[in-house]
C-alpha cells in the first residue's frame, strides 16, 4: 500500500535517512539511504516534478508508479527497482526503492569510458528490461545514466519507471538524454527509451555525452533538437548500432530486435575467441528505397526493417568525406582488412599538368578564424618513387593502399563494408589530426557531382559547417576527381578539412580527407604533410 507522505526537514517523509549521495543529473538527484523504521537500506531519488503530475491527485501519481514498477518486477525479476514509497515534496518528487546492487552507471563513467565490450553488455541488460517494459505497454521515457545500476559482474537494474511513461509531456530530468521528439514537447513512446539507450552507449565508449547539458532545460532541448551529433570514434563495432538508435525521426529508429542482435553478435565474438568479430556484423539497409549509387556522404533514410537478421539501416559507403561531426558518417564497423581493389600504378602529373591536378587550391572564406588565410597550400612537385622525407615513412596497408605518413601514425580505426569498400582513419595518439583514406564501390560517375550532395548533406549535418570556396574539379594520378574544404566545430575545436576524390573505374574509387584544427592549417608541417599525402599515395596493392 502506497503511503504519501509530507517531507520534513529532518528525514524525508519523515522516516528515510540520506546517508550519502551517489549521483546527480540535471533535475535529479539520488542518495544511499535509511528507512530508520524498518532498518533496512533504501536507494531515494528525488525528480523533478512534471507540470502534469503536480496537477494530479497525489496518491494517483504513487499508485501509477508503484505499480509499473511491481508489473516489470514480474517479467524482470531483480532487474527492475522495486518501489516501497512516493513522497511528494513541492515541485520535486521522491521515490524510495530497494537499494540496487552495484553502482549507478553515471557514477561508473565519472572515471572514464568503457570498452565496446562491456558497453555492449550494459546496453544489451538494459534493452531486455526495455523489451518486457514495451511488451506490457510500459515506457520508461526519463532514462539516463543516473537510473541505470550496473553490478560489477555485469548484471544491470534499471529504476525510474513511472515517472514520465504514462504522458505526452516531456521529460523534466537529465534533458541530455531525451530524444528530438521529446524535445519538441511531443512526448514519446518506445522509440524514445531507444534513443536514450543510444545515448548512454554512445557515452560509455566515447566517455562524453552525445550531447552537453547547455546548463538549462530549454537550451539543452534546443540543442538535442538541432545539433547534429559526431559519430563515436571509439565504439568500433558498436558504432553501426548506436549510430542507427541515435536516427532523430523516431520511424527511423533501429528496432529492438535489430539492436539486440548487433549486440549478442558482439559479445558471443568476444566470449568464441576473445577477440574482434571476424565477420562483417549485420548491415543496415534500406529496403523501402530505389536502388541508389553511393556518395562520398550520406544519402537519404527511410524506415528501417529487418532482413534474415540483418541489420536494417542504409548502408553508406565510407568515403570518409564528410564533416568531423555529424552522423552522416554512417555504416558497418569491423575489424580486418578488406578485399584489396587492382589499381595500376600511374604517376602523379607532371608540373606541366593544371595547376588542379595535385595542389589543393586555397579557398576565401569569410570567416574570420585563422583558417582563412590566403596562403596557398604547398605544391607536391615530387614522383611518386621518390623516398619518404624526414620525419616520414612509408605505410603499406592491408587493404593494398600506400602512403607516407608522418612517424608514430598508424591505423587508429578501420571500417569495411560487405561490399568491399573500406575506411581507415590514420593518427597517432596526441594529434589531433587525422587522414582518412577510403575505398568505395558504387560511386556516380562525376566526383563533382558526388561533392555536391556530400555538400548538401553537410549544411544539415555538420555543427558549423561552412564550404571554403567552389567545388574544384581535378585531375589526380591521370584519373577523374574533385576536391572540396570546408570548416566545421568538433567539441571546441573548430577544424579545416581537405577532401580529394577520384574514381579509378565507372563506379569505384578512392579519397582522401585531411583534417587539422583550423588555428594550425597553414603552418609549414601541415602544409608539407599534405603534400606528402597527395604526392605518395598508391591505390593499389602493387
Amino acid at each position: 500500500m502506497v503511503k504519501v507522505q509530507v517531507f520534513t526537514d529532518e528525514l524525508v517523509a519523515g522516516r528515510y535517512r540520506l546517508l550519502e549521495g551517489v549521483h546527480h543529473e540535471e533535475g535529479r538527484e539520488g542518495w544511499h539511504g535509511q528507512d530508520v523504521e524498518s532498518e533496512r537500506p533504501v536507494a531515494l531519488t528525488r525528480s523533478r516534478l512534471p507540470a502534469h503530475l503536480r496537477e494530479e491527485a497525489e496518491l494517483r501519481t504513487a499508485v501509477r508508479i508503484t505499480r509499473e514498477s511491481e508489473a516489470l518486477g514480474l517479467v524482470c525479476p531483480g532487474r527492475v527497482s522495486v518501489v516501497f514509497d512516493v513522497v511528494e515534496d513541492k515541485d520535486f518528487l521522491w521515490t524510495v526503492t530497494a537499494r540496487p546492487e552495484g553502482v549507478p552507471l553515471s557514477a561508473l563513467l565519472g572515471h572514464g569510458p568503457v570498452d565496446y565490450v562491456r558497453a555492449a553488455r550494459i546496453g544489451l541488460g538494459v534493452l531486455d528490461v526495455l523489451g518486457a517494459a514495451h511488451q506490457e505497454g510500459i515506457t520508461h521515457g526519463d532514462l539516463s545514466p543516473g537510473q541505470v545500476w550496473v553490478e560489477e559482474q555485469g548484471g544491470v537494474t534499471v529504476a525510474g519507471f513511472g515517472l514520465m511513461g504514462a504522458s505526452a509531456s516531456p521529460r523534466l530530468t537529465a534533458p541530455s538524454y531525451a530524444s528530438p521528439e521529446q524535445a519538441r514537447g511531443e512526448g514519446g513512446g518506445p522509440a524514445t527509451d531507444l534513443w536514450a539507450l543510444g545515448a548512454i552507449m554512445y557515452e560509455m565508449v566515447e566517455g562524453r555525452p552525445a550531447i552537453r547539458d547547455r546548463g538549462g532545460l530549454e537550451a539543452t532541448f534546443r540543442a538535442v533538437e538541432r545539433l547534429p551529433i559526431r559519430a563515436p570514434l571509439s565504439a568500433g563495432p558498436l558504432s553501426p548500432a548506436i549510430q542507427g538508435l541515435l536516427r532523430r525521426d523516431p520511424v527511423e529508429r533501429v528496432p529492438e530486435s535489430v539492436v539486440r542482435e548487433a549486440l549478442t553478435r558482439i559479445l558471443k565474438a568476444e566470449l568464441d575467441d576473445d577477440s574482434m568479430p571476424t565477420e562483417t556484423l549485420p548491415i543496415f539497409r534500406d529496403l523501402d528505397a530505389p536502388p541508389t549509387r553511393r556518395v562520398w556522404g550520406k544519402v537519404p533514410l527511410s524506415r528501417p526493417v529487418l532482413l534474415g537478421g540483418a541489420l536494417a539501416v542504409t548502408v553508406v559507403c565510407f568515403a570518409g568525406l564528410t564533416a568531423a561531426g555529424g552522423l552522416s558518417e554512417r555504416g558497418t564497423s569491423a575489424s580486418g582488412p578488406a578485399p584489396s581493389p587492382r589499381v595500376s600504378a600511374t604517376a602523379s602529373p607532371t608540373p606541366s599538368a593544371s595547376p588542379s591536378s595535385t595542389v589543393p587550391q586555397q579557398a576565401p572564406s569569410t570567416s574570420p578564424s585563422p583558417s582563412s588565410s590566403s596562403s596557398a597550400s604547398p605544391s607536391p612537385s615530387h614522383t611518386l618513387t621518390e623516398d619518404p622525407p624526414t620525419a616520414f615513412f612509408r605505410y603499406t596497408a592491408p587493404q593494398g593502399f600506400s602512403v607516407e605518413l608522418p612517424k608514430g601514425w598508424k591505423p587508429v580505426r578501420t571500417e569495411n563494408s560487405a561490399d568491399g569498400s573500406y575506411r581507415i582513419t590514420l593518427g597517432a595518439s596526441g594529434d589531433p589530426r587525422t587522414l582518412v583514406v577510403t575505398y568505395s564501390t558504387q560511386l556516380t560517375s562525376d566526383p563533382v557531382a558526388v561533392w555536391r550532395e556530400v555538400d548538401t548533406s553537410l549544411r544539415g549535418d555538420s555543427i558549423a559547417y561552412e564550404r571554403l570556396g567552389d567545388i574544384r574539379a581535378v585531375t589526380y594520378q591521370g584519373y577523374k576527381g574533385a576536391d572540396m574544404e570546408w570548416l566545421s566545430t568538433n567539441g571546441q575545436v573548430r577544424e579545416r578539412t581537405f577532401g580529394r576524390g577520384y574514381l579509378i573505374g565507372d563506379h569505384e574509387g578512392f579519397s582522401l580527407r585531411w583534417t587539422t584544427p583550423a588555428a594550425d592549417w597553414d603552418t609549414a608541417a601541415n602544409r608539407a604533410a599534405l603534400a606528402t599525402f597527395l604526392r605518395t599515395f598508391k591505390g593499389g596493392s602493387q
